[in-house]
């Protein structure tokens, strides 16, 4: 892959215990297509990030046919994911409102292909905070919560205070005025004065996701 400027991390997954995810954005569609053909020809799992639908679109039919793409998360895996592993969901996804979605489910398809099934409650913003509150005993029983918020990101810092697990901070950027690019939603999330708020970068449903896994893997060791 080296003639398309592309050299695999095999080795990450020994390291770290995470495949290496193909971060698609800014990726030419040669580029892409040789990735995609790799996979199909050596049977490798993929997981692509901020794949989009014009990206998707460059592809051959054939290549289309081989990947499970999801345009609202913009991620794309090759190879089955390994749904069922974990057939009980260890993790939550907490979304403050609708527009948070397309991070949120990043963070989920993450988990799926990792073989992590997730509970999701949407659309639980603390403008009407009893929806949450009508939730928050599914919560208690989660070993990892993502909460993705954007606006002015004050629901990690709420589901924070009331549950145990570990709590994941995804800002998004969703927003206008002082609150547009998810800087807000990111700076009230630094600043939480909920203990041991993990906060990850605007967007970064890859990466609440992997920190989701590390604590997961943590939690797995100590109860063997």
């Amino acid at each position: 892959m080296l003639e398309y400027g592309i050299k695999f991390d095999f080795e990450r997954q020994g390291r770290l215990g995470l495949d290496e995810a193909i971060y698609s954005e800014g990726k030419s569609p040669v580029q892409l297509r040789a990735i995609i053909d790799e996979a199909m020809r050596t049977g490798a799992r993929r997981l692509f990030t901020r794949f989009s639908q014009a990206q998707f679109d460059t592809l051959s039919a054939e290549q289309r046919a081989v990947l499970d793409y999801d345009p609202t998360s913009r991620t794309a895996i090759v190879g089955e994911a390994t749904r069922g592993r974990h057939r009980i969901a260890r993790t939550a996804i907490v979304c403050a409102g609708s527009c948070d979605i397309p991070a949120s489910r990043e963070a989920a398809r993450t988990l799926e292909y990792c073989g992590h099934s997730s509970a999701w409650i949407p659309d639980v913003g603390v403008a009407g905070l009893w929806r949450l509150l009508e939730r928050v005993d599914e919560l208690k029983d989660k070993d990892v919560v993502i909460v993705a918020s954007g606006m002015e990101g004050a629901l990690p810092s709420v589901v924070g205070g009331l549950v145990a697990g570990v709590v994941i901070a995804l800002p998004t950027s969703i927003g206008y005025g002082v609150a547009v690019g998810g800087r807000a939603a990111l700076s009230s999330a630094l600043a939480s004065c909920a203990p041991g708020l993990v906060v990850v970068n605007i967007d970064n449903g890859y990466g609440a996701a992997c920190a989701a896994l590390r604590a997961l893997r943590l939690r797995s060791s100590g109860d063997t």
